[in-house]
C-alpha cells in the first residue's frame, strides 16, 4: 500500500529497504534465462557470485548461490554461457541491492539454442521480415561502403583487401564492435544503425569469420533481425562460412557465404568492368560496320539498276508511245468533230426546209384573226372580217370577200 509522506514526516532509509524486501520476499521463485558475463569463485567461499545479462538488452542482474549448486554445472558453465537458472529474487537491506538466489542452474545445450532459433525464424517468416519482395537491390558500383566488423579481425582484413583489389577507389565506413559475448549484439546494432543514418552509405556489410553455434547466436538475436529489417540502405550479411545460417542471412538484402565473397558481390571488379566495356565497344563496333557495309551493298545494288545508270531512259522509251496515243486521240477527235459537223450540217438544212419561213419563201402566207388564231379552214371566218396575212417578207390586212 503506499505510505502517507511528506517533508514534515519523511519515512527513514532503513524502514523504507525494510518494506521493499517485504514485497521482494512475497515474490515467488522463477526460471530467468541469460548469459553469465561475470563469474566470481572464491577458494574457500560457500557462495558464488556471478551476473546475469539479458544478450538482447543492457540489462544485468546479480546472481548469488551456494557452491554445491555451481559445482554441479562447473564443467559446462562459464563467462559467456547461456544459462536457465530458478531463483528466488532477494533484497539486501544494508546496500538496498536487488538479486536473485539460485537454487539450480540449467546449461542451454546447443540442441535447445537451435530449436528456439528455428521457432524464432518461423515467427519472423510468419511476419514478412524475410519475404523476398522486401530485398532492396545493391548499387552497381557503391562509393561508400558501411563496414561492421571486429576490431583488427579476419573478417575486416578480407573485405577491405578484396575491395580495394577489385575497386582500388572505393571507401568504407568501419564500425568495429565485438562480435560475439555480451555486448556483441547492442553494439552491432547501434553501429548499424547509425550507418544507416549516414546518407552516403550505399550499403552495409556486416561481417564476421567462423565459429560455434553459440560464437554466432548475436547475429541470429531477434533486435538485431529486426534492426536491420528496418535499414533503408541495403545490408549484407557475410557471417562465418559457407554452412552458418544465422538469421541475419535471412533478413539482409543479400547473403554473402564468406566476407571475401562479400567483398566480390559488393564491389565490382575494375578489370572485369573494363573487359566488359571493351567487348561491348568491339560488338557495337561490329555492328555498325556491319550496318553501314549491309547499306553500302544495298546502295551500289540500287546504283546497278538500269534506271538508276540511265534515268532519261525509261522516258526516251515511253515517248513514241506517248505521241502515238497523242497522234491517235487527235485523229479520233477529229474524226468525231468531222462527223459531229455533218450531222449538224444535215440537221441544219432539215430544219431549214421544215421551217414556215423557207415555205413562205415560196409563195404561201399564213392567214390570222384578230386574236392572233391561225385560219385552216374557209368556215372559219365571216364574209367582211378583216385577216392579218404574213407572207415571206412582211405582213398586210386583207378582208374577206362574201
Amino acid at each position: 500500500m503506499a505510505l502517507n509522506t511528506s517533508a514534515e514526516a519523511p519515512v527513514p532509509v532503513g524502514e523504507i529497504s525494510r518494506l521493499i524486501g517485504g514485497w521482494i520476499d512475497r515474490l515467488g521463485a522463477v526460471w530467468v534465462e541469460g548469459q553469465i558475463t561475470q563469474l566470481s569463485r572464491r577458494p574457500g567461499a560457500g557462495v558464488v557470485f556471478l551476473t546475469l545479462r539479458d544478450p538482447s538488452y543492457d540489462i544485468s542482474i546479480g546472481v548469488t548461490c551456494f557452491r554445491q549448486v555451481f559445482d554441479a554445472v562447473a564443467d559446462v558453465v562459464g563467462e559467456g554461457a547461456r544459462v536457465v537458472v530458478h531463483a528466488k529474487p532477494e533484497w539486501y537491506a544494508p546496500r538496498g541491492q536487488l538479486s536473485l538466489r539460485a537454487a539450480e542452474i540449467r546449461p542451454v545445450g546447443v540442441g535447445e539454442l537451435l530449436a528456439r532459433l528455428e521457432m524464432l525464424k518461423k515467427a519472423l517468416a510468419a511476419e514478412g521480415l524475410f519475404a523476398a519482395g522486401r530485398k532492396k537491390p545493391l548499387p552497381f558500383l557503391p562509393q561508400l561502403i558501411g563496414l561492421v566488423c571486429g576490431r583488427a579481425s579476419a573478417a575486416e582484413r578480407d573485405v577491405l583487401e578484396n575491395a580495394r583489389h577489385r575497386w582500388p577507389a572505393v571507401r568504407f565506413e568501419v564500425r568495429n564492435v565485438p562480435v560475439q559475448g555480451v555486448h556483441a549484439v547492442p553494439q552491432v546494432v547501434q553501429a548499424v544503425k547509425e550507418l544507416d543514418t549516414i546518407e552516403e552509405v550505399d550499403v552495409i556489410i556486416v561481417a564476421r569469420g567462423g565459429g560455434s553455434v553459440e560464437d554466432l547466436l548475436p547475429f541470429s538475436d531477434e533486435q538485431l533481425v529486426r534492426a536491420v529489417a528496418e535499414c533503408r540502405t541495403p545490408v549484407v550479411s557475410a557471417i562465418g562460412h559457407e554452412p552458418d545460417n544465422p538469421l541475419l542471412d535471412y533478413v539482409a538484402d543479400l547473403r554473402a557465404s564468406t566476407p571475401t565473397d562479400a567483398a566480390k558481390k559488393v564491389v565490382p571488379d575494375v578489370g572485369e568492368e573494363a573487359e566488359r566495356v571493351r567487348m561491348l565497344r568491339d560488338r557495337g563496333r561490329r555492328c555498325v560496320d556491319a550496318l553501314v557495309a549491309r547499306e553500302e551493298r544495298g546502295l551500289a545494288n540500287a546504283l546497278a539498276r538500269p534506271a538508276m545508270e540511265d534515268p532519261h531512259r525509261m522516258v526516251d522509251e515511253r515517248a513514241d508511245h506517248v505521241a502515238s496515243l497523242v497522234d491517235r486521240s487527235r485523229r479520233t477527235l477529229g474524226h468525231l468533230l468531222d462527223r459531229a459537223d455533218s450531222e449538224l450540217t444535215h440537221t441544219h438544212a432539215r430544219v431549214v426546209a421544215l421551217s414556215p419561213a423557207a415555205t413562205l419563201k415560196r409563195g404561201y402566207a399564213v392567214l390570222q384573226k384578230g386574236d392572233g388564231h391561225v385560219v385552216r379552214d374557209g368556215a372559219e371566218v365571216e364574209p367582211g372580217e378583216a385577216l392579218r396575212a404574213r407572207v415571206a417578207e412582211g405582213e398586210f390586212t386583207v378582208r374577206v370577200d362574201g
